[in-house]
C-alpha cells in the first residue's frame, strides 16, 4: 500500500488554501481524513506525547511508523497527508531553553527546576539542545522518506508568555507583572526573538521538500504561517493584555505572512476587541474549553469574529460546523475532521452540502 495522494493533489491544495487566506474562496475549507481501523504490524511505537522521550527509536523508524498510519488514510475535500508535531508538547521552546520535559503522565508538561529569578533569566538560541536536535533529525528522515509528498508540521512552539510561564511558573509570573514589569518585558522580548529563530531554523529544514507550512491546527499555507497564542492571558485583564501581550502578538503576526490566533476559554473573550485590531492577524480559532457548551452554541462569539473580518477555524464535529455555517455563513470557515472509513457516506454528504467535490 502507498500514501493515496499525488503532486497534482498538492497543486489543488495550494490553490484552494491560498484563496481561503486571501478571502477569495467562495466556499469553506473542509478537510476530512478517513481512517481505516487496522492493527499495525510494525513493532515500533507511534511517536506521541507519551513516547517522545524514546530517543532509542531511530528517526527512520519514527518516520516508518508514521508512514504506516498515513497509508491507512484517505483524504477527502481539502484534506492532505500530514504529520502533527505537537507530540513534543505545547510550548516546546521551554524545553529548548532548559526547562524539564515531563511526560510521565502520558501528556507533556514543562517546568524549570533551576527556579531562576526573573533578573537571572537570559536566554539564547540553543542549537545543540537535545530536543531541538531530535526534532531536526526526525524531519530530515521524513524528507528522505517522503520527498515532499507528506507535509510535516511545525512543533507546538508555544506562545511567548506561555513559554515564560513554563520557565518562571504561572503564579510567580502573575506577581512579576506587578512587581517587575520591565523585566517581564525584557525576558519576553528575548523569548520572542528566540521563537522566530527556532521557527526559521525548522523552516530551513522543512522547506527542502515540504509543499508548504502547517502546525497543530492542520491548516495549510504555502507561505510561512503559524497558530499564535497566549493561554496565560486567561488569567489577566484587558489592561495587562495590552501592556504585556498585544505588542508581542502583533510583532509575530507581522513577521509571518499568515497567522491564526488560538483563543482558548471564556477568560480570553475580553481580549478579543484588541485581537480584532491586529490587521496582520488572518484568522481566529475559538476553543470554549473543558466543560463549556460545544462550539456550535457560541453564535455571538463567531459573529464577532466574522464582523472583525477574520477567517475562522471551527473546532468540533460536523454538527458544530453546520450550526455555525447556518448562523454566520460558510465562507471563510475552516474545519479539519477525522472520521472512521465506515463513515464515508456521511463525509461525502457534508462535503456535497457545501459544494466541495
Amino acid at each position: 500500500m502507498s500514501i493515496r495522494f499525488t503532486k497534482e493533489d498538492w497543486a489543488r491544495i495550494r490553490e484552494d488554501y491560498g484563496k481561503w487566506w486571501d478571502h477569495s474562496l467562495e466556499r469553506p475549507l473542509i478537510k476530512i481524513t478517513l481512517q481505516e481501523q487496522a492493527a499495525c504490524p510494525l513493532r515500533i511505537p507511534l511517536l506521541t506525547q507519551a513516547t517522545c522521550h524514546r530517543f532509542d527509536i531511530s528517526p527512520e523508524d519514527v518516520i516508518e511508523r508514521f508512514n504506516w498510519e498515513l497509508e491507512q488514510q484517505e483524504y477527502l475535500g481539502d484534506a492532505f497527508p500530514m504529520v502533527n508535531f505537537d507530540v513534543f508538547g505545547p510550548g516546546v521552546i521551554a524545553a529548548f531553553l532548559g526547562a524539564d520535559l515531563d511526560n510521565s503522565s502520558g501528556r507533556v508538561w514543562f517546568s524549570d527546576s533551576r527556579n531562576l529569578e526573573l533578573e537571572d533569566m537570559h536566554f539564547e538560541f540553543q542549537e545543540n539542545n537535545r530536543w531541538f536536535q531530535r526534532i531536526c533529525e526526525i524531519y530530515q528522515a521524513g524528507i528522505r522518506r517522503w520527498n515532499g509528498l507528506v507535509l510535516m508540521g511545525m512543533p507546538d512552539l508555544g506562545g511567548v508568555m506561555d513559554i515564560l510561564a513554563s520557565l518562571r511558573g504561572s503564579e510567580n509570573l502573575l506577581y512579576d507583572l506587578y512587581d517587575n514589569p520591565d523585566e517581564v518585558k525584557r525576558v519576553s522580548g528575548e523569548i520572542q526573538e528566540i521563537w522566530l529563530k527556532y521557527f526559521h531554523a525548522f523552516s530551513e529544514i522543512l522547506q527542502q521538500a515540504d509543499p508548504g507550512y502547517t502546525d497543530w491546527t492542520g491548516l495549510f499555507s504555502q507561505e510561512p504561517s503559524y497558530v499564535v497564542q497566549c493561554d496565560f492571558s486567561y488569567m489577566i485583564g484587558p489592561d495587562m493584555f495590552r501592556e504585556f501581550v498585544l505588542d508581542d502578538l502583533t510583532r509575530l503576526c507581522e513577521a509571518l505572512p499568515h497567522t491564526l490566533y488560538h483563543m482558548d476559554g471564556k477568560g480570553q473573550l475580553a481580549h478579543f476587541p484588541q485581537l480584532a485590531q491586529i490587521r496582520a492577524l488572518d484568522a481566529v480559532q475559538w476553543c470554549p474549553g473543558d466543560g463549556a457548551p460545544r462550539t456550535g452554541e457560541w453564535p455571538e462569539v463567531y459573529r464577532q469574529i466574522r464582523e472583525s473580518g477574520k477567517n475562522i477555524h471551527v473546532l468540533g464535529d460536523a454538527r458544530d460546523f453546520r450550526d455555525i455555517a447556518a448562523q454566520i455563513g460558510a465562507k471563510g470557515l475552516y474545519a479539519g475532521l477525522t472520521m472512521p472509513a465506515s463513515q464515508r457516506r456521511e463525509a461525502e454528504e457534508l462535503l456535497a452540502e457545501f459544494g466541495i467535490s
